[in-house]
C-alpha cells in the first residue's frame, strides 16, 4: 500500500506530485530544488549554496517521513552544468560521509525555476 508523505519540514510540491511516497519499507522522494523553506523562493548564490539548500530540504523531507540521511540507499543528482561536479560533490560529502548511497549524476539542459541542481533520493528502513 502506498502512503503519501506531506510535511512542512521541506518545501511543498510546486506541481501535481507528492513530496514523497512510502511503500513497504521504501521511501521515494521527489526531486528537491534549492527552495528556501520560509519564503518558497530559490536561494541566491552559486551551486554550492544551492546544493547545501537542496540537501537541507532532503534532510527535512526525510525527517518529516520518519527517516534520516543514513536511510538513503540511492541518490540521483541533476545538474545544469557537469563542470559543477566537484563543487556539488564537496557539499554532498558533508551530508553523506560514510555508508554512501548508490548515486547517479546527470547533466540536464534545464531545471525548475532556473535551479542549478536538483537531487532525488530513495530511502529504506
Amino acid at each position: 500500500m502506498k502512503k503519501i508523505i506531506k510535511t512542512d519540514k521541506a518545501p511543498g510540491a510546486i506541481g501535481p506530485y507528492s513530496q514523497a511516497i512510502e511503500t513497504g519499507n521504501l521511501l521515494f522522494c521527489s526531486g528537491q530544488i534549492p527552495l528556501d523553506l520560509e519564503t518558497g523562493k530559490l536561494v541566491e548564490g552559486g551551486v554550492e549554496v544551492q546544493t547545501d539548500q537542496v540537501l537541507k530540504n532532503i534532510k527535512g523531507l526525510l525527517e518529516g517521513a520518519g527517516y534520516s540521511l543514513n536511510d538513503v540507499i540511492k541518490t540521483t543528482i541533476f545538474a545544469a552544468n557537469i563542470n559543477d561536479f566537484p563543487l556539488i560533490n564537496e557539499i554532498y560529502g558533508k551530508y553523506f560521509s560514510e555508508n554512501f548511497p548508490a548515486r547517479s549524476f546527470v547533466e540536464v539542459s534545464g531545471l525548475p525555476r532556473g535551479s542549478l541542481v536538483e537531487i532525488e533520493v530513495v530511502a529504506s528502513k
